[in-house]
């Protein structure tokens, strides 16, 4: 080959992978517009918004002014006794209800895709069902079912001499994690349904022509091929556990042991609303989300350590 096809070729790729470049760059333009004003430009504006600070001038008889207090509304978050409780308690209920949901999930999922249960697209529609109905309505409907005078299970459980308070201070948190995981399980059960129906037959033909039993393909075989997917589904469960808004929200009336500041997103949005303080809302919005992050990826860490060792 001459030097002179040498240097063509190179400069007929670089060619080549110029004209490709311009209708890919169309074809991602419209999502990367999506996702700078719908993802990145509301964390720009809540971080900006939590350095500044609105005061009342003189008397109170001026406009308000707008000052950059830099980490001062971080520091008042802090400081505050009941922000901090707040995410104490979000952080018992995810060691709540993330066990709960993904030992739940996990267990539906295998059980209907043993090959032994009975009309299986029945019951994984009857499970998913709970996840259709909108959060402000499976609240409601629970809150109906946890109030005494409107509940015929606590009524029936009265007669048979049993007193029991979902909603009073001391089992509020495991009333609305129960709301959660009736809501969500079946829409995990599906990702995981779907992942176990993706690992070859002939695997666990193979096993069972070695001896093995189904506990021990379940441990040895499923468990280890779902792990991407288990993972998956827990880092979810965490990120959305500690966003709980909804439930003590719809909850709060029936109940004194919901306050205003019950969680982080709850004290975040009655700063807002009820005090009209957005910048302080911004920085418990910040706050919660370091949070959420250092948890997920905290819990990456762990598991991307342990690699592919057996569970």
């Amino acid at each position: 080959m001459t030097t002179t096809a040498r240097t063509a070729a190179p400069a007929a790729a670089r060619r080549s992978r110029t004209r490709h470049r311009g209708p890919l760059a169309v074809l991602v333009l419209p999502f990367t517009l999506f996702f700078v004003a719908f993802f990145v430009a509301p964390i720009v504006y809540a971080v900006v918004q939590s350095l500044f600070a609105v005061r009342s001038s003189g008397l109170g008889l001026g406009p308000p002014t707008r000052s950059f207090v830099g980490l001062g509304n971080y520091l008042q978050v802090l400081s505050s006794g009941d922000f901090v409780a707040s995410l104490g308690r979000v952080l018992v209920f995810s060691a709540i209800e993330v066990p709960l949901m993904v030992g739940v999930s996990l267990t539906l999922a295998l059980l209907l895709e043993s090959g032994r249960a009975r009309w299986p697209r029945l019951f994984r529609a009857v499970f998913f069902l709970p996840y259709g109905v909108p959060g402000v309505v499976a609240s409601l409907l629970w809150g109906f079912l946890y109030v005494p005078s409107t509940s015929p299970i606590l009524q029936g459980l009265d007669r048979l001499g049993l007193t029991v308070t979902p909603l009073a201070s001391g089992s509020v948190l495991l009333s609305i994690a129960n709301i959660a995981l009736w809501s969500f399980a079946g829409y995990n059960m599906l990702i995981l349904v779907a992942s176990l129906q993706s690992i070859s037959g002939d695997l666990y033909e193979a096993a069972r022509l070695d001896g093995a039993g189904d506990l021990a393909i379940i441990r040895h075989i499923t468990l280890p091929l779902l792990r991407p997917t288990v993972v998956l589904v827990t880092v979810f469960t965490i990120i959305g556990t500690l966003q709980l808004f909804v439930e003590p929200l719809v909850l709060r009336p029936l109940t004194s042991a919901i306050s205003s500041t019950f969680t982080p997103n709850l004290a975040a949005y009655n700063a807002a609303f009820a005090g009209n303080d957005s910048n302080t809302a911004a920085a418990m919005a910040v706050v919660l989300a370091l949070v959420a992050f250092v948890f997920s990826f905290g819990f990456l860490r762990l598991v991307n350590r342990k690699g592919n060792r057996a569970w």
